[in-house]
C-alpha cells in the first residue's frame, strides 16, 4: 500500500494565497488571479515535489500584489519560503522606473539559489503562456497591457534577460518551453 503524499503545507499555502488574492483578477484576463499562481505551482511541480518550493510558487505574488508582507509569509511558512518569495518580489519602491525594477529583479535572479530560480521559472513560464495566448488573439496590441514604456522592446529585453538569468535550468522541460515561447513571440 502506498503512503499518501502529505500536502498539508502546500494546502495551507494555497488557502493563504487564495484568500490574499480573493476578489482580484489577472490584468486583462477576466479570470480569478489565483489561476496564475496555481499554474506557476503546476510548472514547478514538473521540476520538484518539494512542498516548500510548491508553496513559494503559489505565494510568489502575495507580497507584490496584495497587502501581505514578507514578515507574514515568514511567520506562516518559515524562512526558506519567505526567501523564495522575496526573490520573486519586485521592488516596491514607487520612485523606481519600470526598467529599474525589472533590472533589480533580473539581477536578483542571476545570483539567486537554484530553488529560487525554479520558483521564478514557474512564474515566468506561466506569464509567457499568457503572453502567447494574448499575442495570438490580438497581436501587437498585447504590449499595451504592460506598464513598459517602450512596449514590445522593453518586454522582450526583460524576458530574454530572464532567460539568461534562469539558464541554469536549461535541462528542464519548463525552461525549454520558456525559450521556445520567447522565440515564438519575439522571433
Amino acid at each position: 500500500m502506498n503512503n499518501p503524499l502529505d500536502t498539508s503545507f502546500f494546502d495551507k499555502a494555497v488557502k493563504f494565497a487564495t484568500e490574499a488574492h480573493s476578489g482580484t483578477e489577472r490584468r486583462g484576463k477576466a479570470y480569478p488571479y489565483i489561476i496564475h499562481p496555481m499554474e506557476a505551482a503546476s510548472i514547478v511541480a514538473t521540476i520538484s515535489n518539494d512542498q516548500e518550493l510548491l508553496a513559494a510558487s503559489v505565494l510568489h505574488d502575495t507580497v507584490e500584489d496584495t497587502d501581505v508582507t514578507i514578515e507574514q509569509i515568514r511567520e506562516q511558512f518559515g524562512d526558506r519560503v519567505a526567501e523564495l518569495v522575496q526573490h520573486e518580489t519586485a521592488p516596491l519602491d514607487e520612485n523606481m522606473t519600470w526598467r529599474e525594477k525589472k533590472t533589480v529583479q533580473v539581477n536578483q535572479l542571476v545570483t539567486a539559489p537554484y530553488d529560487s530560480k525554479v520558483v521564478a521559472l514557474g512564474d515566468k513560464l506561466s506569464n509567457m503562456y499568457g503572453i502567447v495566448i494574448d499575442y495570438r488573439k490580438i497581436g501587437d496590441e498585447v504590449w499595451k497591457l504592460f506598464h513598459a514604456p517602450n512596449g514590445k522592446a522593453d518586454v522582450e529585453w526583460y524576458y530574454r534577460s530572464l532567460g539568461e538569468a534562469l539558464s541554469e535550468l536549461s535541462d528542464t522541460l519548463a525552461y525549454q518551453k520558456f525559450v521556445a515561447l520567447l522565440e515564438e513571440v519575439f522571433g
